[in-house]
């Protein structure tokens, strides 16, 4: 996936002087949008003298999971350069092999699309949102190859095209290879435009939404302030390919939200009401995704490079990779203004709870939740799991890391901007793929030896947590129980049509898990008080006090039981600011959150 800016622009001048490797041509037309169908044409030259394999990608960069882009693909018809059709045959469901040419091959066919998010594609009346995995076949052994394409936009809807390819004249843009076409998002789409030269670089927003002019406006500031506090962390943005960056967001109410990294891109999508203010509408997402032009797209894990466009890729860095990305994603967003402090660190406590509270830390440790990336990242599967027990996301695992990192460094007068820009330093800068290894001995280098066997050691290696308590302490913030003496069954229950029944699994550990009862059982009554009655749980145990008992009457396949339970305290915890700050408190503070 890596390429340097020199490399890009030689490849690009040598192709557009005639004296490159053949291009690969590709036409797509959206005649039948409102139906969301798309036509496709790829024009294959100069091929060797057998079947040439043609497939849909399986993978998208930036997810880990298995995909089957595949299924959408119809009407598959090939021609040789006189118009006769050629033998098609199929292998296997995501290919399509192509004999009797003599050489040229004209690969036609019609792709239905209606997900418009990171992954997907999606075209109707209002766009084509094309993630380029979901749309376009490719062919094997010719990978190298440059790309040109031409997009056959709706000129009767005013659609433009953004993208990170590059542009060349019109509709028609260039890619050096199929690694840069298939990481390279496409939203064509009557969309506002705004752009920034930033360090010498344009910074450009696509964002297709129904929006006034001044919202537009005043979401790009967000949007650059977001830049610019992210950049001022490493102190430096990377050479972007063909000089620009470039936002492609899509807040429609047919889209689904969404955010994913690219290596001159993002697509950021989100279901938003025609009628609803733009605001500070996925601006998260549009920092989470930013913080990645540095880490993903150029510090990068070994493990995922190369991509690989067939199979599923599995990385145990991503705790690092996606969970450090995600603390910077609140950090920059209260460092730019938009977030309060407090609003901040009193969202700490979603994730804190997430990480602490749950039973999954004594199966994985962070490595191998980052190994559960082809099971969750968008994976669809159709038998249950017992995820509730068994994985934390790496994103909010990874997140509460870095913030313990972040506060054990700054107690010993250094902190996390710094490590980055180590990081950065060392592999990012010249695209260094690293491993889990290396970011440990950086952190050596960085904090010394103690600090980072401390560290990966008992967080990395292992599922220990860092004293959040104490360290939140030091910068003054406060950790406590959120609903101290509040008694509880420890999974939650859902009471319909005067049944109740678990809302997960039993949580392991939790007084419902103790006492036998599965998310399949049907709750009747609790301590003598029918659910018919109550229209929740806690109307019976508002009364009651940890330690108490109670009896639990259910159902399971058409046989009574009772079971007594003693309920449990409330884990839940909160987080809030100090109000009066030592000199301590209020320096580590300034220097944490500003």
């Amino acid at each position: 996936m890596k390429r340097l800016l020199l490399t890009t622009i030689l490849t690009f001048c040598i192709y557009s002087l005639g004296f490159s490797q053949t291009a690969t041509k590709y036409e797509i037309s959206f005649d039948n949008a409102v139906h969301h169908e798309a036509e496709i044409s790829i024009l294959f030259e100069n091929l060797e003298e057998k079947d040439l394999e043609v497939r849909m990608s399986r993978t998208s960069p930036g997810r880990y999971a298995l995909h089957e882009f595949a299924k959408n693909v119809y009407s598959v018809k090939a021609y040789d350069e006189d118009g006769n059709e050629l033998t098609i045959t199929r292998p296997n469901p995501h290919q399509w092999n192509v004999s009797g040419h003599s050489g040229t091959v004209r690969f036609e066919y019609t792709l239905f699309a209606n997900r418009g998010d990171g992954t997907y594609s999606q075209i109707d009346e209002t766009h084509a949102h094309l993630n380029i995995p979901a749309t376009f076949a490719w062919a094997r052994n010719y990978e190298h190859r440059p790309i040109e394409i031409t997009f056959n936009v709706r000129e009767d809807w005013d659609w433009k095209v953004a993208t990170q390819l590059k542009h060349i004249e019109g509709n028609r843009y260039y890619a050096p290879d199929l690694d840069y076409f298939l990481d390279s998002p496409v939203e064509i789409a009557n969309f506002h435009l705004r752009e920034r030269e930033y360090r010498g670089q344009n910074i450009r927003m696509a964002l297709h939404t129904h929006a006034s002019e001044e919202e537009i406006d005043d979401y790009f500031e967000k949007v650059m302030a977001i830049v610019e506090h992210q950049t001022e962390v490493f102190g430096e943005m990377p050479a972007f390919d063909y000089g620009e960056y470039t936002f492609l967001n899509c807040y429609m109410p047919n889209a689904s939200g969404d955010g994913m990294e690219h290596r001159n891109s993002t697509i950021v999508t989100g279901s938003k009401p025609l009628e609803r203010a733009l605001g500070d509408f996925r601006i998260s997402t549009i920092s989470h995704e930013f913080f990645h032009v540095w880490n993903v797209e150029r510090i990068r894990p070994a493990s995922l490079e190369p991509f690989d466009f067939e199979e599923a890729n599995m990385s145990g860095e991503l705790w690092f990779a996606e969970g450090f990305t995600s603390y910077y994603t609140g950090l920059t967003l209260v460092r730019a203004g938009i977030i309060s402090e407090q609003e901040y660190v009193e969202g700490l406590a979603g994730g804190i709870n997430f990480v602490v509270n749950s039973p999954g830390r004594n199966y994985f440790n962070p490595i191998e939740m980052s190994y559960q990336a082809p099971f969750v990242d968008a994976a669809r599967s159709v038998d249950p799991t017992n995820r509730e027990n068994t994985f934390i996301s790496y994103y909010t695992y990874g997140s509460i890391l870095g913030l313990g990192l972040d506060l054990m460094l700054r107690n010993e007068d250094l902190n996390l901007d710094d490590f980055m820009v180590l990081i950065w330093d060392k592999y990012g800068r010249n695209e260094i793929p690293y491993t889990v290894r290396d970011i440990r001995d950086a952190l050596e280098e960085y904090a010394g030896t103690e600090m980072a066997d401390e560290f990966f050691t008992h967080s990395v290696y292992d599922s220990k947590l860092p004293d959040y308590r104490s360290l939140l302490e030091s910068v003054g913030v406060n950790i406590e129980r959120a609903n101290p003496g509040r008694a509880t069954l420890g999974t939650a229950v859902q009471i319909e049509n005067g049944v109740g029944k678990l809302r997960t699994n039993a949580i392991v550990g939790s007084p419902i898990y103790e006492a036998g009862i599965n998310r399949n059982d049907e709750i009747v009554s609790i301590d003598g008080v029918s659910l018919a009655s109550v229209n929740s749980i806690d109307e019976i145990l508002s009364s009651k006090s940890p330690g108490d008992q109670v009896e639990v009457t259910f159902n399971r396949l058409g046989e009574e039981y009772s079971v007594n339970i003693e309920l449990a305290e409330d884990p839940s915890i909160r987080t809030g600011l100090i109000e009066r700050l030592s000199e301590s408190q209020t320096e580590k503070r300034s220097a944490w959150l500003k």
